[in-house]
């Protein structure tokens, strides 16, 4: 089965085949056409990967093709700042778009701050023979004091997952792609698929 991913961010694309079994391929957005970046203009997760999905969606009805789409829009959530970032996790630090910036600005935001407490949200937006299904996972955790490990990607070494004592970078992917939050709502993907 081929699933189009509306990402053209190849951790992204790398993680959830991992997660993904065999018989299920995820194609990354410059594999149908789409070399720009998707408009995220949504005040929430959930809007943003509705956006993206039906951005995908609309592009392949244009062209006479039709294939199921599904998107995802994640964000860390910290308790102490009101939630930030949240819906503007990838551009925190503004444009362009720089993991490093992100992490320092959300370092010095909590320079004075002891409640590290924090979650990771993602909503996975799937349209599929013209019904839209949404999946969600979540995983709660803390902010480290400073980046630790060189695995993962965005907000990865900072991120300590409950009951670790290691940040997401610091993890193998294995572990990783078990217990994120991203995984989460895969798992969730994958078993309507399999029902289907």
């Amino acid at each position: 089965m081929k699933l189009v991913f509306a990402s053209s961010n190849q951790n992204k694309i790398k993680e959830i085949n991992a997660i993904l079994p065999e018989y299920i391929t995820v194609i990354g957005l410059p594999q149908i056409g789409i070399l720009k970046e998707i408009p995220e203009t949504g005040t929430t997760i959930k809007e943003n990967s509705f956006l993206k999905a039906q951005f995908v969606i609309d592009f392949l009805k244009k062209k006479k093709e039709m294939a199921p789409v599904f998107s995802d829009d994640s964000g860390l959530e910290v308790e102490k700042l009101n939630n930030a970032p949240g819906v503007y996790s990838a551009r925190y630090a503004g444009t362009p778009k720089s993991d490093e910036a992100n992490n320092q600005k959300l370092l010095k935001e909590m320079t004075q701050i002891t409640n590290r407490k924090a979650r990771f949200v993602t909503v996975i937006t799937l349209m599929i023979n013209e019904e839209i299904h949404y999946f969600e996972g979540e995983i709660k955790g803390t902010i480290a004091y400073e980046p630790r490990g060189n695995n993962g990607f965005g907000y990865d070494p900072l991120f300590i997952p409950q009951g670790y004592r290691s940040t997401f970078a610091e993890l193998s992917a294995e572990i990783k792609n078990t217990i994120s939050h991203r995984a989460i709502a895969v798992k969730k993907l994958q078993n309507y698929l399999r029902n289907k």
